[in-house]
């Protein structure tokens, strides 16, 4: 499907602007699910043999309310949060580095009814969803493991979709600015770090103390926070500042992504 058969989809009664591009995606990855489920398998396997493997070694967790669980419950969220954070960041990244780079999607959308904005909200809602479906099956997964001991683990799903809202936008801004594929190494030197230092597999507690500032600057700590909160039942005030940071940078990424594929597109 190429970019200008955007212009012969009928848009649906009450759908959005940036639903045309929506569908387009889904048509076009339709029968790519392999890399869907690449994407998903990840963390799980992360889970199973860190998280299951070294659980005998390490021990249990004390949680803030004074709860133990055993070092896969405490794992796990952290996986929830990655997950959603590499399902959204692969579309907002790679994808719109080739479409906007070498397929020239953006260009024959921006002949159509289609504005810069609609193209950034549009990537971002299809990432969103890719991050859904990550964010569902994972609490399910949970869920037949036993790792979940609250029913505030059923908002987890949404959790990690604010997650995937954070990341995606902040990716999608950031690409932007990509030049050519070895830029992008850029952005898997502040992933993979990010990934393992996130308090995503030992406590905040760990680190000395100026590298728990930092630590706490990164957005995956915050969603780290957030679906451990809930999946734990251990609600605290930070669960409220993880949601303000996370919305904050998403929307943010949003903004900036639209102006800079107005930039781009319209010169």
């Amino acid at each position: 499907m190429t970019s200008t058969d955007l212009r012969i989809l009928p848009r649906r009664a009450g759908a959005t602007p940036a639903w045309p591009l929506v569908e387009r995606n889904v048509v076009v990855y339709r029968r790519d699910w392999v890399i869907f489920v690449t994407g998903f398998l990840e963390p799980l396997l992360y889970l199973l043999s860190i998280g299951v493997g070294i659980e005998q070694l390490v021990g249990e967790f004390v949680l803030p309310d004074g709860r133990a669980v055993s070092y896969t419950e405490f794992v796990a969220p952290a996986m929830l949060a990655a997950s959603a954070m590499n399902g959204a960041l692969f579309d907002t990244t790679f994808g719109v580095f080739f479409k906007l780079r070498y397929q020239k999607v953006y260009d024959g959308v921006l002949a159509t009814p289609l504005r810069p904005r609609d193209v950034a909200m549009g990537e971002l809602a299809f990432a969103l969803m890719r991050a859904s479906l990550y964010a569902v099956a994972f609490v399910v997964v949970m869920a037949a493991l036993g790792l979940v001991s609250s029913w505030w683990a059923l908002l987890a799903a949404p959790a990690a979709v604010l997650i995937g809202f954070a990341f995606g936008g902040a990716g999608m801004a950031l690409t932007t600015w990509m030049r050519s594929w070895q830029d992008f190494d850029f952005i898997t030197l502040a992933i993979l770090p990010m990934f393992l230092f996130s308090a995503t597999f030992f406590p905040l507690e760990r680190y000395p103390g100026a590298m728990q500032w930092v630590v706490q600057a990164t957005p995956l700590y915050q969603g780290v926070v957030l679906c451990r909160g809930l999946s734990t039942g251990a609600l605290g005030w930070d669960m409220c500042v993880a949601v303000a940071y996370l919305l904050a940078l998403g929307s943010l990424g949003l903004v900036v992504a639209s102006r800079r594929f107005g930039q781009l597109l319209l010169r």
